[in-house]
């Protein structure tokens, strides 16, 4: 099999992006890539969309083909058609903006009426088109359009006669902790002798395999904990706050990676112990007036933060 750079980039794309809580279902999408029935991006995002509501139930192939376009065959004269129409569409736009004319979105267009159309196809056949409809790429259409901003009126001048006071500072000096309200707390040299014990916690979330960024993490909460001049213990702590990607797998396989790395948990606990406690302190918080509960719509907040 020629293995071509598009396929390469789906088989990366299946190895970095697979949703987690689908694992058992990974070796079947690759024989559907290698196979080439899954060809495109397009299909290999479908994929993972319905894998990740699928999670690890059965897997239904019927369904899955119908969502992801598999045996679905878009031919070069149907996207020729759909280009020509756009092209129509959009054709006092494109000849006045000519080379700079949004390809992105003349694609989105095509993408829409053939989602499982060859997206290396559609760009060759609309770039032709740009070159059929315009001639050749001018120096004028390299140029970036200029941004003419406009002069805003300066206020006229009033001349203010100032007078100038002399001010005697009678305060007393600020003390050193004002100045440096960290000055209270010991350096951090001096950490080994403060805190003569040490209580760490390792908290993975159960809703996929551990990798190596989590062998670092283990290294340093249960190396720090377990160390001869601090004696302390080190919790295994499940942040169990997604039900919906986790699994029983994960927490054994955590726990079996865990113990062959060589650690061994003062105790295993899950923030889902706790959850009580903690919708308790909230609410505590607010009656006392330092949290309150922000109802705002996803779009609201997105606004106003682009507004601060």
């Amino acid at each position: 099999m020629d293995v071509t750079v598009q396929f390469g980039n789906l088989l990366y794309t299946v190895v970095t992006k697979y949703p987690a809580n689908a694992l058992v279902h990974r070796p079947k999408l690759l024989e559907y890539v290698v196979s080439s029935k899954i060809k495109t991006p397009a299909q290999l995002e479908a994929s993972f969309s319905f894998l990740s509501i699928v999670a690890s139930e059965d897997f239904k192939q019927k369904e899955f083909e119908e969502a992801c376009g598999v045996g679905v065959e878009v031919s070069l004269e149907e996207i020729k058609k759909t280009v020509n129409e756009i092209f129509e569409e959009n054709k006092a736009v494109i000849l006045e903006r000519r080379y700079r004319t949004n390809v992105g979105e003349l694609l989105g267009s095509i993408r829409k009426k053939h989602p499982w159309a060859d997206p290396k196809i559609a760009k060759q056949l609309v770039d032709a088109k740009l070159y059929e409809l315009l001639g050749e790429r001018t120096t004028a259409d390299d140029e970036k359009p200029s941004k003419k901003k406009e002069k805003k009126a300066k206020p006229a001048k009033v001349e203010v006669s100032i007078t100038t006071f002399v001010v005697v500072d009678t305060l007393a000096q600020p003390s050193e902790e004002e100045l440096n309200p960290f000055s209270i707390f010991h350096a951090p040299k001096d950490n080994i002798k403060v805190h003569t014990e040490s209580f760490t916690h390792f908290p993975p979330e159960p809703n996929g395999y551990l990798h190596i960024e989590h062998a670092k993490a283990m290294f340093v909460d249960f190396g720090l904990a377990k160390a001869k001049e601090r004696g302390g213990c080190c919790y295994l702590r499940y942040d169990d706050t997604n039900p919906e990607a986790e699994k029983k797998e994960y927490i054994t396989h955590i726990e079996e990676i865990v113990q062959w790395m060589g650690w061994e948990p003062f105790k295993i606990t899950y923030t889902s112990d706790y959850f009580q406690d903690l919708y308790e302190l909230a609410v505590e918080l607010i009656r006392r007036g330092h949290a309150y509960v922000d109802h705002q719509t996803p779009e609201e907040i997105k606004e106003y933060r682009e507004k601060r």
